[in-house]
């Protein structure tokens, strides 16, 4: 039996960068919808040597020697991307459209959860969601890892890290499983059989963050479910036992 691939790296120097730009815009628009980039990055202080103009330098020994090298990365290697979206209800314009100016993905989340005429959740959502001292929706849109960080679980111990720290002030979370990253050319490689697999794998991923279907295709959590804290503790002991089994594998492999 083949053993599976080793990750490139412990997987407990993982860490998130959460940047919210705001562009000053004083709009409906702008007060509705809230935009949260989340870089997954491996390491600090990380250091390409194939990127440094300095490496190949007679005495360097391979070693940077300015401290501003571009090839050193203090807040490591990017490995992953995640985005967010706040949906603020009681603000702004009405949330339904605001969501529908988005894009058709965040549309969806607007027809399976909010009314169109109030821009408020459904009386069939608002009365499942119990009332967590917030009123606005969290919306989980992409989660992305690089090929060689797939098949671990790690996907869903990062976004729900990512999640604890942007659900304040929100009533729920919603996201809506699928793949994310494939391009139209490569969409075509995978039959119906194989769609079917990956994308029941990743529905599986984010029901183990507390994520539950509700309708069509829209999964859904109250942000009072005490199911995202359980499931996170859970997921970070995975993590602990991932970084152990990697640290332990690397000792082996090391000569000598």
């Amino acid at each position: 039996m083949s053993k599976r691939p080793q990750l490139p790296g412990d997987p407990s120097e993982l860490h998130l960068h959460i940047a919210y730009n705001d562009d000053l815009r004083d709009t409906p628009h702008a007060e509705t919808v809230e935009r949260f980039d989340v870089a997954v990055r491996h390491g600090r202080d990380v250091h390409d040597d194939g990127r440094c103009p300095g490496a190949g330098d007679a005495g360097t020994d391979g070693q940077c020697v300015d401290g501003g090298c571009p090839a050193l990365a203090k807040d490591g290697v990017e490995v992953g991307q995640m985005a967010f979206f706040r949906v603020h209800l009681d603000r702004g314009m009405n949330a339904f459209w605001a969501l529908e100016e988005e894009g058709e993905d965040l549309y969806e989340f607007a027809q399976v959860l909010l009314d169109k005429d109030t821009g408020n959740f459904t009386d069939e959502v608002d009365e499942s969601l119990a009332y967590a001292g917030g009123l606005a929706l969290l919306i989980m849109d992409r989660v992305t890892l690089a090929r060689p960080w797939r098949g671990r679980g790690l996907a869903a111990i990062l976004a729900a890290e990512a999640i604890h720290r942007l659900l304040p002030g929100c009533r729920a979370v919603a996201c809506l499983p699928g793949i994310s990253d494939l391009g139209p050319g490569q969409q075509r490689t995978l039959d119906r059989a194989e769609w079917d697999r990956v994308t029941a794998r990743i529905r599986t991923g984010w029901e183990r963050v507390g994520f539950r279907h509700y309708r069509h295709d829209v999964y859904l959590v109250s942000s009072a479910d005490e199911v995202l804290e359980q499931q996170r503790a859970v997921l970070r002991a995975e993590l602990a036992e991932l970084g152990a089994a990697w640290r332990k594998a690397a000792t082996e492999d090391s000569p000598g």
